[in-house]
């Protein structure tokens, strides 16, 4: 009987095991902008760029309510490289033919002030078109209704065509909360 029951136990383990990494696998594809840059020379696709912070408990929120949404990871991961980016990182970040270091002054690495255009706020989630053109800064948390209208906006090209008021005067959001 005793027998019986460890076997239970291991498979119980393994199983549990198997089911979080299945879980884990089912995320955003988040990179650097170096990895992002050498992939876009492959396949150029749009990207978003998920700019936080280590102490801001916004950044957290959007990470645990909004990124780990089943149906914005699958359209993430398909219309996009997303990058997460620390806007504190001193390391220096080598991106489209430049060096970004940290200022101390800014007390931020240069790329988060060029990319957030001096207006430090996070979380701030910022697009680009193809080839990193056309840094558009989004402010603040972004509820997932919210969110899937800004990422089917860029993503269909809208944003070259209406302004987004516009454009979502007649966008009807269709993602569920996990």
């Amino acid at each position: 009987m005793r027998k019986y029951f460890f076997i239970v136990i291991i498979a119980s383990l393994f199983n549990s095991c198997s089911f979080a990494s299945d879980k884990k696998e089912h995320e955003i594809h988040w990179m650097t902008f170096e990895q992002a840059e050498a992939k876009m020379k492959e396949k150029p696709k749009k990207v978003i760029v998920d700019v936080y912070t280590t102490w801001c408990g916004w950044c957290k929120r959007l990470d645990k309510e909004v990124y780990t949404n089943d149906s914005l990871i699958d359209f993430v991961n398909e219309n996009y490289y997303a990058v997460k980016f620390d806007a504190e990182q001193k390391t220096p970040i080598n991106f489209v033919g430049r060096v970004w270091n940290y200022s101390a002054e800014k007390r931020s690495n240069e790329l988060a002030v060029a990319l957030l255009k001096g207006s430090m706020s996070f979380p701030t989630t910022v697009f680009m078109d193809e080839g990193f053109k056309e840094a558009q800064p989004v402010p603040g948390y972004l509820p997932l209704y919210q969110m899937e209208g800004i990422l089917k906006y860029f993503a269909g090209n809208y944003n070259h065509t209406k302004e987004y008021n516009e454009w979502q005067h007649d966008f009807k959001p269709a993602w569920k909360p996990n």
